[in-house]
């Protein structure tokens, strides 16, 4: 008899560091970096990313792989007062934007992609816009002058648990019986076609095997 196999795994290279010029994959998790103020780092990581009205992408969230682009936001204000916060980015979807797509720099979105890229280019550095903010999660803090504020934030992550690990916006809530994460509002559980065993959609794995 023939095996059949129902199930699915998820793909993400939770600390992969993309090197210069190197794409996305679709789909992939890679680290990359998000330059803010101090006084605004602790909303940020326990509330989530709030997308920037514009830019050189259009609405999103900006970040970079490259931690020298991060470090130089916000613009107007010195060196001390900046915070760079590692993240965990779920690309998804992505875009190159290069001379043959500069009709899309602003309106990607709308044509079903969830990241922007572009590739560092005469002396600019490269930057990611992404669409959806629960495509990033803060997992560390790269850059901080201020080693009690540092720490401080830190413990903020770890109190955050599952749910900021997993790009989950907002604090820790109830554990979902099917995938585990800390969650605001419930997840729907379905019966699994195969093994009719509880499942949820956001499980980073599951599979059965029947003869």
């Amino acid at each position: 008899m023939p095996i059949k196999f129902s199930g699915w795994e998820a793909c993400a290279e939770k600390t992969k560091h993309l090197q210069p010029g190197q794409a996305p994959k679709r789909s992939h998790g890679y680290t990359m970096y998000h330059g803010t103020h101090k006084n605004t780092a602790p909303t940020i990581i326990s509330s989530g990313f709030r997308p920037s009205a514009g830019g050189t992408l259009g609405p999103g969230v900006y970040c970079s792989r490259d931690i020298n682009k991060a470090m130089s936001y916000p613009g107007l204000c010195g060196p001390n007062e900046r915070v760079v916060l590692q993240l965990r980015v779920r690309v998804g979807k992505v875009k190159k934007i290069d001379p043959q797509s500069l009709h899309l720099m602003t309106t990607w979105q709308q044509q079903g992609y969830d990241t922007a890229w572009l590739p560092s280019s005469m002396g600019r550095m490269e930057e990611d816009c992404v669409w959806d903010p629960k495509r990033l999660a803060v997992v560390g803090i790269a850059h901080c002058t201020d080693s009690g504020l540092k720490t401080s934030l830190e413990n903020l992550i770890k109190q955050q648990g599952t749910g900021a690990a997993l790009g989950q916006s907002g604090p820790a809530g109830s554990k979902c019986a099917g995938c585990g994460m800390h969650i605001a509002d419930k997840h729907a559980l379905e019966k699994c076609w195969s093994c009719k065993k509880d499942i949820c959609a956001f499980m980073h794995k599951h599979a059965c095997v029947k003869s």
